[in-house]
């Protein structure tokens, strides 16, 4: 059954004392300690952490990949840890967008059938669901590609392919998990500036996880994670003020980021 909206709360994301717990044999490891955590409004977030902070836990998290272990995740206004698996599947395919590292499109299909595919799963009307899909194609500058298969494209193609299948239902709130990490340095520059746009001209929170500073610079927040905690975050655009560079953004989220004694 759907859980219901949290009251007064606007779209967006919040977490509340979340903890994720892993059992490995006799020995449990918490991979999130309590993450408070509010971000509200359209625009590009990221989350940034060393390796094991437990950042790619928290965004599949929010995802509805998985549950936590206590806490309440709550996107949109409405609680998913609280959801059954079908409510679940269904926020999965309509209610948030999700771009992954590996790009996740089915070798054997187009690329337009690839961004076709929610609609596919959810029957909907097929020429309405194959003109959403140009549509997209076209925004993303690949429409010419569209009959194409993933092995036919380039990296940052494929990539744009997996942008426009996550947008497809018009999902307040996109996820994506280290985006460019198979791209190379100038098809992740492009990509940045794409996801950039697409947050700002389609009123979408888009949340990235990324250890790169680089990247974290295109976005206008930077929330960071030590040890499966929030460390703090910080704007990365004050105004009257320059917006922070990689090398500055970098120092600050070392700050963040160093244990504190």
């Amino acid at each position: 059954m759907e859980a219901a909206p949290l009251p007064g709360h606007a779209p967006g994301i919040l977490c509340r004392g979340v903890v994720k717990r892993y059992e490995l044999g006799a020995r449990s490891v918490e991979a999130l300690r309590g993450v408070d955590l509010r971000i509200e409004g359209a625009g590009f977030h990221a989350i940034m952490g060393a390796s094991g902070s437990g950042k790619s836990t928290l965004m599949h998290l929010v995802a509805g990949l998985d549950r936590p272990s206590a806490g309440e995740v709550h996107v949109g206004g409405t609680r998913i840890d609280t959801l059954d698996e079908r409510a679940l599947t269904l926020y999965r395919r309509r209610k948030v967008g999700i771009v992954f590292q590996h790009f996740n499109l089915l070798p054997s299909m187009s690329a337009l059938d690839n961004v076709m595919l929610p609609a596919l799963l959810d029957g909907a009307e097929h020429a309405v669901s194959e003109a959403r899909a140009m549509e997209l194609l076209g925004r993303l500058g690949v429409a010419e590609r569209a009959l194409h298969r993933p092995d036919a494209l380039s990296g940052g193609e494929q990539q744009r392919v997996a942008i426009a299948r996550a947008l497809f239902f018009r999902p307040s709130v996109v996820l994506a998990d280290e985006p460019t990490g198979n791209l190379d340095s100038a098809a992740s520059a492009r990509l940045f500036g794409l996801l950039s746009e697409i947050a700002e001209e389609q009123s979408v929170l888009l949340v990235m996880v990324t250890h790169e500073p680089a990247a974290a610079a295109h976005c206008r927040r930077v929330i960071v994670l030590r040890d499966g905690v929030v460390a703090g975050a910080f704007d990365t655009r004050s105004p009257g003020e320059e917006p922070l560079d990689a090398g500055a953004l970098a120092l600050r989220a070392q700050e963040l980021a160093r244990p504190t004694r």
